[in-house]
């Protein structure tokens, strides 16, 4: 449960759960990718230290919907690039493309997903492929996972 141990367990990525240090500084040499996750991790934590149990249920409900069923996880969290992209949220775009990555998406396929949002979301959505293709890059810097 959050709260109980030094070491909370961060809600970073769909299905896992990565251990995040609590107070520890970041250093200023961290590249993109990691302060994303970095201050991902911590706010969650902060959150569901401090949320309500409608908070909780919320997130719960979040990582429960991008677990395997019917659909594989990698199609799942194309889906939630397409839509974070179309929506034009960046840290949702940040975060579906390493879990994309991280459920073995190729570049083809994101690329793929890409046109889909710009089809669908119209030219609004260039800036956001741009920091998409970013993203991907530095994800694929860091072998796409931790």
């Amino acid at each position: 449960m959050v709260g109980q141990a030094s070491r909370l367990p961060c809600v970073m990525d769909t299905g896992r759960r990565d251990a995040c240090p609590t107070g520890q500084n970041l250093p200023s040499s961290m590249s993109r990718y990691d302060e994303f996750r970095a201050f991902r991790c911590e706010m969650n934590e902060k959150i569901l230290a401090r949320g309500t149990t409608t908070t909780r249920r919320f997130f719960n409900l979040d990582t429960r919907a991008y677990e395997p069923g019917a659909l594989d996880a990698k199609t799942k969290e194309l889906l939630g690039l397409s839509a974070s992209m179309v929506l034009r949220c960046d840290d949702c775009i940040a975060y579906h493309v390493d879990q994309s990555i991280k459920a073995g998406a190729s570049d083809e396929e994101l690329f793929e997903v890409f046109d889909i949002a710009l089809i669908v979301g119209g030219s609004i959505v260039i800036p956001h492929l741009r920091r998409a293709v970013e993203f991907s890059e530095l994800c694929r810097a860091r072998g796409g996972s931790d």
